[in-house]
């Protein structure tokens, strides 16, 4: 078996007698890793196949779905490119496929069943497709998924010997792992399945991006530097790949690295086209330029925002990141007058129209005028309510934990403290009890982080540096929980503790 890679590196191998300005005429080697693959297609397409798997295990999806259908258009009976067009249509860590996608990779499945043809090994992966779009009208996602999960452990355990079951079945381990469970079970089983394949393919995409998913936690984070480090140079022409460091980055505290991932990705995604990727890219970049104190450089990411024109805040990736930056913004950097009069985007959906309805309420009552503060709770109180008749569970109580929040700021400002208190540690708790999505950096400011300045704000240092140092170890390097340790030892009396924590506060700001 030949390994065929997707380095397509043309202009580094042509022969020297070419002048420089003909090297000049040619665009960038385009470099995506290495994947093997092996199918029964025609030889021919077997590198545009390979390809396409490339920019799948990297995210690029749109691009991944157009390389699997000039395969079918070379090789009308390559079934297993029917496969890899469903497999673009699905997107395991980010929003669910919409019914027309749905529909569409039910279709390319169905012809692949058609055609009848490939390897046992081939029709092994059609199938484990096709019982995540089986009955798609009527079994929930997540119940689809979990299936999906155990008909590829089913292959892996058939080709134990085939990388690329084993890297499938830890990505739908990752993709299926219960938001819930803080012992991270399934994104170890994932790791243990990974790392063994990525000392012996270092060069394939798909390991370094998934094992970046599978510690993309604060017990785990620390796992995943190698990874981080090495996935921009194996596919530095994937956008996706250039971001992606900066999960672990932003877990770890590392504001300059991330700083560098995202300016490099989002260049990479503006030149795609990829506008969901290039936000993605400038909401992380938001953030890390907030936590190190560069107020002007977020604020020009953030009127970069305003100038886009047209997007569609009713996708999630979009939706999010563009209600988020200017909520992250206007937050972090207390400006409570500003961030109550943010607004949402219009078809935003309510469990991300309700960061903007937080961000009012907490606006509101933090700049002296809490019974504003009445309308958007019971704003986010809808959204709850939608988000309970829809079934999405994971997102209805995270919208909870911002409405305890938002009410806690608004006792608080009324003069009931305890009830405050109360409120606030409630919707920590909740947060602390569930973890991030792959599409977030985390909350805007968590509210263990909340409760520190609450706390502080009441007149409790020695309580408040409690839970700043518990939202640090939570969220390292987080530029208010540091600030705010540091303030809280400094009136709780312990100055050497208070040094400790201004130190990273100050030499971030540099």
């Amino acid at each position: 078996m030949n390994r065929t890679t997707v380095l397509i590196l043309q202009c580094a191998f042509a022969a020297t007698a070419y002048a420089e300005h003909e090297h000049a005429s040619h665009p960038a080697p385009e470099v995506l890793g290495a994947v093997i693959f092996p199918t029964t297609c025609a030889p021919a397409v077997q590198p545009r196949f390979e390809r396409a798997l490339a920019l799948l295990h990297s995210f690029a999806y749109t691009e991944a779905e157009k390389g699997f259908r000039d395969v079918i258009a070379s090789d009308p009976g390559c079934a297993i490119a029917h496969w890899g067009v469903a497999m673009s249509l699905y997107h395991p860590l980010w929003e669910t496929p919409s019914a027309a996608d749905l529909a569409r990779g039910s279709t390319e499945l169905e012809q692949a069943h058609r055609l009848g043809t490939g390897s046992p090994r081939e029709r092994a992966f059609i199938d484990a497709a096709t019982v995540y779009y089986t009955d798609y009208e009527h079994v929930t996602p997540a119940a689809r998924a979990k299936a999906y999960e155990q008909a590829m452990a089913d292959v892996a355990a058939r080709f134990p010997d085939d990388p690329e079951a084993q890297i499938f079945h830890a990505l739908a381990l990752v993709a299926t792992a219960p938001p819930t469970d803080r012992t991270h079970a399934n994104q170890k089983r994932a790791a243990d399945i990974l790392e063994p394949l990525y000392r012996r393919y270092p060069q394939h995409p798909g390991l370094a991006h998934y094992l970046i998913h599978a510690y993309d936690s604060a017990e785990l984070a620390s796992r995943g530097l190698d990874a981080a480090r090495a996935y921009a140079k194996i596919a530095p022409s994937a956008p996706h790949a250039l971001h992606m460091p900066s999960h672990v980055f932003t877990r770890l505290g590392d504001w300059n690295d991330s700083v560098a991932s995202n300016l490099a990705a989002r260049k990479a995604a503006h030149a795609a086209g990829g506008v969901g990727e290039e936000l993605h890219a400038m909401d992380y970049l938001t953030y890390a330029y907030l936590q190190l104190g560069r107020d002007a450089d977020a604020k020009r990411v953030v009127d970069d925002l305003a100038a886009m024109h047209g997007l569609d805040a009713g996708m999630f990736k979009i939706g999010y990141a563009a209600n988020a930056m200017p909520v992250r913004y206007a937050i972090e950097r207390r400006q409570w007058t500003e961030a109550s009069a943010l607004k949402p985007l219009p078809d935003s959906e309510p469990h991300v129209a309700a960061i903007v309805y937080w961000a009012r309420a907490v606006g509101a009552s933090r700049s002296g005028h809490a019974n504003d503060a009445d309308a958007d709770i019971a704003r986010i109180d809808a959204c709850i309510a939608q988000l309970d008749a829809t079934g999405n569970a994971y997102w209805a109580t995270q919208t909870r934990a911002l409405a305890d929040s938002a009410r806690a700021w608004q006792l608080f400002a009324n003069g009931r403290t305890d009830e405050a208190i109360a409120h606030l540690r409630s919707a920590a708790d909740t947060e602390d009890a569930a973890e991030k999505l792959p599409v977030t950096p985390g909350p805007i400011v968590p509210a263990r982080e909340q409760l520190g300045d609450l706390l502080l704000d009441a007149g409790r240092p020695a309580d408040a540096l409690r839970e700043f140092k518990t939202a640090l170890a939570g969220a390292p390097g987080r530029r208010g929980a540091t600030i705010g340790a540091a303030q809280a030892a400094e009136r709780s009396g312990d100055a050497e503790e208070a040094k400790r924590f201004r130190e990273p506060a100050v030499s971030a700001s540099r």
